[in-house]
């Protein structure tokens, strides 16, 4: 046993839909009762990959005492269950986690989203302020308040007839190109598909999405895997109100602020 990061389930949130089972490629979620359930404590990597098919925030990581992940026996059990498709998929999905990892190594376990590093241009940043260098003082394109979508009113009269960018709450200070190239014109609201308290997320975004006339929703979202519950949330709303004449793109940032793909998904 040793202290480290684990998935954890709250059954209270979970809807039984099953996401969270193909996204996690060690198979170590099976559904129970209709609820989420970790198989085996040794079958979790901790990297959170399924968090981000979670429509509702049912998963995050802890960090706790847990026997640890055991890579060797986790293949051999994937291959038993999914065969040698499923082998080769989780030893994929391990290469992305190992280029990713800066601290923490491969087999240890971690989510993404928490790994420390620094950035190339930090030091040349850094170099930039002692030099005495200025920046260019941007202003900023946001023309409503609130932002966060906790406290936005879903008919407040800045959605109707504006595109709608949805940002992931780190993706504003990744970029310096996000208040120009997404922010500009639209609509905003902010929000992280981890830390916050997700329930009635959903609910309110397909609120917003029937009671407005919105063109194009734009998601922001960065390239971890539990940032994709932002993705999934949009998803689920858009089966609750399945708004006409409306597209929507998803957008995913490197922690280097740079766009590493785009997807049309309504």
């Amino acid at each position: 046993m040793a202290t480290r990061k684990i998935i954890s389930i709250n059954e209270d949130l979970c809807n039984g839909c099953g996401n969270c089972i193909t996204g996690c490629a060690e198979g170590a979620l099976q559904l129970v009762n209709g609820k989420a359930k970790l198989v085996k404590e040794t079958y979790c990597d901790g990297f959170g990959d399924c968090i981000g098919t979670c429509p509702t925030g049912a998963l995050k990581i802890v960090e706790k005492e847990a026997e640890e992940f055991d890579f060797d026996r986790t293949i051999e059990y994937v291959e038993q269950i999914r065969g040698a498709a499923g082998a080769e998929a989780m030893r994929e999905a391990h290469k992305q986690h190992e280029a990713k990892m800066v601290v923490a190594a491969p087999r240890q376990g971690g989510c993404p989203g928490t790994q420390m590093r620094m950035m190339k241009q930090a030091q040349q940043q850094a170099k930039a302020v002692a030099d005495g260098a200025m920046p260019v003082v941007m202003k900023s394109e946001i023309s409503q308040w609130p932002v966060q979508l906790h406290l936005l009113q879903p008919k407040a009269p800045f959605f109707n007839g504006r595109e709608l960018v949805i940002l992931s709450t780190c993706s504003p200070v990744t970029s310096p190109d996000v208040q120009w190239r997404y922010i500009r014109g639209r609509s905003v609201a902010i929000a992280c598909p981890k830390l916050d308290r997700t329930e009635g997320y959903v609910e309110k975004l397909a609120e917003i999405f029937t009671s407005n006339d919105i063109p194009r929703v734009i998601i922001l979202r960065m390239e971890v895997p539990c940032c994709g519950g932002l993705t999934a949330m949009v998803k689920a709303a858009l089966e609750l109100g399945k708004p006409q004449n409306m597209v929507v793109d998803e957008v995913v940032m490197s922690l280097e602020g740079e766009i590493t793909r785009t997807n049309r998904i309504y």
